[in-house]
């Protein structure tokens, strides 16, 4: 499929997802998630800058302004009101992240007393690392597209509420990033820890350190010093391989991003580039892709495999990064990236497969439409969600 075909599919799925969330009309009941959202954000993003109308930026801002006040605010069936944070509703405004923001789950968040059901966990509510860390990234794309500081300074307060919260000292002084925490992010939820969690937080402070430079024309990390240091012990020495192809995507999410920021001198450590680049290539290597493929849509989840998809397309970003910058990356690199490629035909076959209509009528697409159908639209088109 071309360009031309791709943006006309994203955009039908995007007109109506917006329409069906409440997001563009107001006679469907709004329905937030973030990690939807953020995807979602950024496809508004890439449609913008695609054909040039004004709608999808007004639809990006709206969204932005519409999660900021239902995420970042309690729940409606919570004795708590107002903003997470504690900001009075002036304040709250200015600062929508200050406090986090919620995941949007159905069920509210645990309660102190309750017993913990690892089923239910699933659908209870509060805050994921992991999805803050992706709406990060999409605030850093709208203030990058829009020219608007403040989303970048709102991704930056985000950061540094998040990892205040979220971050725990072992016994040996180690620290790392726990996997869940409360709504008011006073307590964990779920104690463990994310493979990939501290590596996506590194790579996107830095990326909004880069952010805020490009926009203020500023040569510092705005505030981010610490957070960058204590993620850089975090990844020391990890190993990140993975068979889950949504954990697969995240690792080459991070990868793209992480040649963007060596590109533009906010990293410098190009070893890290060569690091995930061998360890996405040995993933994938021992990631069973022939009996993915076989298995029926009933037994799939569109949007494990959407990641994987959407990953796959930064390897020919990598690769142009790599061919422009032939002093920062060494010729070795070049083979492993040659050895990613293989796999990228990949992308196009999934895709295919979740846009067959018969394949979204089953019940493990229906089940997560919105972050199926969102998540298409961004493996159709990428740019904005891969762009740092």
């Amino acid at each position: 499929m071309g360009l031309e075909s791709n943006v006309a599919r994203a955009r039908d799925i995007m007109v109506e997802f917006a329409d069906q969330t409440g997001l563009s009309s107001t006679k469907n009941l709004p329905r937030r998630y973030l990690w939807t959202d953020a995807h979602a954000l950024c496809n508004f993003l890439s449609l913008y800058r695609c054909t040039g109308d004004e709608q999808y930026k007004h639809l990006a801002v709206t969204l932005v302004d519409k999660v900021h006040d239902s995420l970042g605010k309690h729940r409606s069936d919570d004795p708590r009101c107002g903003w997470i944070s504690g900001l009075s509703d002036e304040e709250g405004k200015e600062h929508p992240t200050a406090g986090g923001l919620r995941i949007g789950k159905k069920l509210n968040e645990r309660g102190h007393d309750d017993a913990f059901d690892q089923r239910l966990e699933w659908d209870r509510d509060g805050q994921y690392f992991h999805y803050l860390s992706k709406w990060m990234h999409a605030l850093a794309r709208a203030s990058a597209v829009t020219g608007e500081a403040g989303y970048c300074r709102w991704a930056t307060e985000l950061a540094k509420v998040a990892h205040a919260s979220f971050t725990v000292s072992g016994p040996g002084g180690q620290k790392r990033l726990l996997w869940k925490m409360s709504i008011d992010l006073s307590r964990p939820l779920v104690p463990s820890s994310g493979l990939h969690d501290p590596l996506d937080a590194y790579v996107t402070y830095n990326e909004l350190s880069e952010c805020a430079r490009g926009i203020a024309g500023e040569h510092k990390t705005h505030g981010l010093e610490v957070e960058i240091a204590e993620t850089t012990a975090m990844i020391e020495g990890q190993r990140w391989h993975t068979d889950d192809p949504l954990g697969l995507g995240g690792l080459l999410f991070d990868a793209g991003r992480v040649f963007q920021l060596i590109a533009a001198k906010q990293l410098t450590n190009p070893d890290l580039g060569n690091i995930l680049v061998r360890t996405a290539s040995e993933s994938l290597a021992s990631f069973d892709s022939h009996a993915l493929q076989h298995q029926p849509a009933e037994y799939r989840l569109a949007f494990r495999e959407l990641g994987l998809s959407i990953g796959l397309h930064a390897v020919a970003r990598m690769q142009a990064v790599a061919r422009s910058n032939p002093d920062l990356f060494g010729q070795g690199l070049q083979q492993g990236l040659e050895n990613l490629r293989q796999y990228v035909p990949l992308a196009a076959i999934i895709e295919k497969f979740w846009a067959a209509p018969g394949n979204q009528e089953v019940a493990t697409w229906l089940d997560h439409f919105d972050i199926n159908r969102v998540m298409l639209a961004t493996s159709l088109l990428p740019d904005e969600f891969l762009t740092v």
